[in-house]
């Protein structure tokens, strides 16, 4: 499995990953960085089959309406510490990793994560 993390993410989350051996890139290092439009996000991590870890609202919408894009995590943390992110990832990890649903939904929070696929 292959994750894009969205701007407001820090990059401890993407070493992370990489250490738990996924692919695991940025916005930060692709396309116009931090100044990458949503639009172009979506578009991104659909045509590089990349489930986008956000915490932006604006993507659970865009996924309802447009179907883009295909597969998101949303985290919904409120105002966390990135250990407590981070923790929080990895006690779901296999849960999310595992759902192979070619279109999908996530929101994470309290240490739990609810999927829901299309």
């Amino acid at each position: 499995m292959k994750f894009l993390l969205d701007v407001h993410l820090p990059m401890s989350l993407k070493f992370f990953l990489i250490w738990k051996g996924f692919e695991a890139i940025h916005v930060k290092d692709i396309l116009d960085g931090i100044h990458t439009s949503d639009k172009e996000i979506s578009k991104y991590a659909d045509e590089n089959d990349m489930v986008l870890i956000t915490k932006d609202s604006d993507f659970k919408n865009s996924f309802l309406v447009n179907k883009s894009p295909k597969r998101i995590i949303r985290i919904v943390l409120g105002n966390s510490s990135n250990e407590i992110l981070i923790s929080s990832v990895e006690q779901n990890l296999a849960t999310i990793s595992g759902f192979k649903e070619e279109q999908f939904y996530g929101e994470l929070s309290n240490r739990s994560i609810i999927l829901f696929s299309k």
